[in-house]
């Protein structure tokens, strides 16, 4: 029996014209097909091409789909387009335990190429919010697929589960209490040495720009220095301002506050650049250590950079007790990720009208930036706990 799984879409063939699809039970044939893909890898390709612009969205939906063509191909020895729903049924069971491991699960969990040989779809089984979630993004797929002519029905319309769930609150943020903890951190960091120094002006940088702007990863790695521009208001007082590209290749404008501005023009003037930006600058927004160079960090570094952090803090926060080791675990989780929900948050918590949160943050519906609003539960929990008793 095959123990190795072909690697990802691009280097994937399938391993006989059964299960390429070009064949496949449930496909429509008609004529008035949308789509000139004749095979299955070739429908999900097409799939995938609309989301190009939207690296994130692009690498989740990919992972998934990829992981469905394996499986249906290796496991239920099927085309993607003869998968029925009883096979969708087991293939949500298999997520959350995808045997036999030494074919599906990267040892130790350590990454590798997509072309390497140890390549493993998955790093270990799904918790049930991702299966929900991995189901969500298939039953997108299979949709499509029926829209574009391509498939006849879709498998996954009936499979409880499939749907996405209604957003829930916000829980990947830290409290004001552990962002403070982390400032700490940063600010007790080493500067003594020129490279001490140039790292902790970099991490206050970067920190106040995620914090302060609520940033994705990618629009911090994509976007320029020369996309900073000042403008005077109605009043005559100069503000500054940042036009973000963003998810979907959307353009938004997100206000810089004047102690940001203060953080960038420290950070820039020690890298011995003027304190503000020119217009149409294209240096990143971060740097790298040591040399100007106008190649910017990519995301993968711009996490590890943070998660260091994150993980300094855990320790800091263990060696005051064990008292502090749910805090200490709750940051080491954190991600870069969180510090844009920490920073929508904050703003809410601190009456930042709702629309302005959404705005800067880019949502584009009001329900999404509901999730950060934890103050309203707060208080519910509050006048439940104190008015509302059984007195037995």
């Amino acid at each position: 029996m095959q123990t190795h799984v072909p690697a990802a879409l691009e280097f994937y063939a399938p391993i006989s014209t059964a299960v390429d699809g070009s064949m496949g039970t449930n496909r429509a044939h008609s004529p008035s097909t949308l789509l000139q893909a004749d095979n299955d890898l070739d429908a999900i390709k097409a799939w995938l091409a609309q989301y190009i612009d939207s690296p994130n969205t692009f690498t989740s939906y990919r992972k998934e789909s990829e992981r469905l063509l394996l499986w249906a191909n290796l496991e239920a020895g099927k085309a993607i387009s003869s998968l029925t729903h009883e096979d969708l049924l087991r293939y949500q069971y298999f997520l959350q335990d995808p045997q036999p491991a030494a074919r599906w699960i990267l040892k130790n969990g350590s990454k590798v190429a997509r072309s390497h040989p140890d390549w493993r779809p998955f790093v270990g089984p799904l918790s049930i919010s991702s299966t929900r979630q991995a189901l969500a993004v298939l039953n997108s797929l299979f949709s499509w697929l029926v829209s574009a002519g391509y498939l006849a029905a879709n498998p996954l319309s009936v499979l409880r589960g499939a749907r996405i769930a209604p957003p829930k609150r916000m829980q990947r943020y830290l409290d004001m209490d552990l962002w403070e903890q982390v400032k700490q951190c940063i600010a007790d960091l080493p500067q003594e040495s020129d490279r001490e120094l140039e790292h902790y002006y970099r991490y206050r940088w970067l920190f106040s720009l995620l914090y302060l702007c609520g940033l994705r990863v990618s629009e911090l790695s994509q976007n320029q220095m020369g996309s900073l521009f000042s403008r005077r208001d109605r009043h005559g007082v100069m503000r500054w301002w940042m036009d973000i590209v963003g998810k979907g290749q959307k353009t938004r404008t997100v206000p810089i506050t004047s102690e940001l501005m203060d953080e960038l023009a420290t950070y820039r003037t020690f890298k011995g650049l003027s304190p503000y930006p020119l217009a149409n600058e294209d240096l990143p927004l971060i740097l790298p250590i040591g040399s100007i160079q106008n190649k910017p960090l990519t995301r993968a570094a711009i996490h590890l950079i943070v998660k260091r952090i994150f993980a300094d803090t855990a320790a800091r926060l263990r060696a005051q007790g064990p008292e502090f080791e749910g805090e200490a675990q709750h940051v080491e989780q954190a991600s870069t990720h969180w510090l844009r929900h920490t920073a929508g948050t904050h703003m809410l918590e601190q009456n930042i009208d709702l629309l302005h949160v959404r705005d800067t943050l880019g949502h584009e519906s009001i329900n999404t930036t509901n999730r950060y609003l934890h103050t309203a539960d707060d208080a519910r929990h509050d006048a439940t706990e104190h008015k509302h008793k059984i007195k037995w």
